[in-house]
């Protein structure tokens, strides 16, 4: 017969306790941000992680700090969707960030257990967080893609024609995010408009219903060979960014696709790739609209 140790068991509660006070100081936490509308910036971001790890730090004693941090933030992770209301995309998207706030704290933590005096370190990951906050760095951006539509092509009646979307080929945006569907509206003039629908936004929230989203743009300028759009409502991509303006400059078949947005997420080094990407996507996938190309 097997005697339990003691110890174990005692250093197994300690750990157990650690992971669920690090989960509920996280809601709590997330609770308080959304109430002050700080969601999106890099107190959300970068100090719930970073707070998951210090509350492991300081209720905790597992053999490996890190180890715990990072299952702690798994699990979380895990039930964030029906918790946070959050989709999928959100949750691939910022997980690469939790893990490494957590990852920091961990390895500094460990580190400090065999090097005394360096725990004053684990204060680093925080000071990342006043981002959007206390303070904010430039947050407009702007893409500008290529392609060449099929010879005999005439862009300006395409550009004057409601869209007609095609299948999504980007990898990123496959993942979740919001696909058009269908488009009315058309004309070049200034004060001509455009309406695209988007696949309704699902929740992993127990309970939640599918809600309708769509994009609104009135031509701004129009000169030979160069359109601008003007986004004058959108419920598709407010979550993520602000996309202000859509610009068409051709020239016989060569169509450029210039998307000006605002960054609305932080912090900026980590958001501010992350969104340049997406909206390059976006931006190729409306360019490849109109031209009918698949490539640069």
């Amino acid at each position: 017969m097997v005697v339990p140790d003691p110890r174990r068991q005692r250093a197994a509660r300690r750990t157990l306790l650690g992971v669920v006070a690090a989960l509920f100081a996280a809601m709590l936490t997330c609770k308080i941000l959304k109430a002050g509308h700080l969601e999106q910036t890099a107190l959300f971001y970068v100090g719930i992680p970073a707070l998951i790890a210090l509350t492991v730090v300081a209720t905790a004693r597992p053999r490996s700090t890190l180890g715990t941090i990072m299952a702690t933030i798994t699990v979380g992770l895990a039930l964030a969707g029906p918790l946070l209301d959050e989709g999928v995309v959100c949750l691939v998207v910022a997980a690469p960030l939790f893990y490494l706030c957590g990852a920091i704290v961990g390895v500094i933590a460990d580190w400090g257990r065999r090097s005394r005096g360096m725990q004053a370190l684990l204060i680093v990951p925080l000071l990342f967080s006043a981002e959007g906050t206390v303070t904010s760095l430039p947050r407009g951006g702007e893409v500008t893609v290529t392609r060449v539509a099929p010879t005999g092509t005439d862009l300006d009646r395409a550009l004057a024609s409601p869209p007609v979307f095609g299948p999504v080929r980007s990898r990123l945006l496959r993942l979740k995010f919001p696909r058009p569907v269908r488009a009315g509206g058309a004309g070049l003039d200034p004060g001509a408009t455009r309406h695209i629908d988007f696949t309704p936004r699902r929740s992993l929230g127990l309970g939640a219903r599918p809600t309708a989203r769509s994009m609104d743009l009135t031509v701004v300028r129009h000169t030979p060979g160069r359109l601008v759009f003007a986004i004058t409502r959108d419920t598709t991509l407010a979550r993520w960014l602000e996309l202000t303006e859509a610009e068409f400059r051709w020239q016989g078949t060569r169509l450029a696709v210039t998307l000006r947005y605002r960054r609305t997420f932080d912090p900026a080094w980590y958001f501010g790739p992350v969104q340049r990407y997406g909206m390059r996507e976006a931006a190729a996938y409306l360019a490849e609209t109109f031209t009918g190309s698949t490539g640069p």
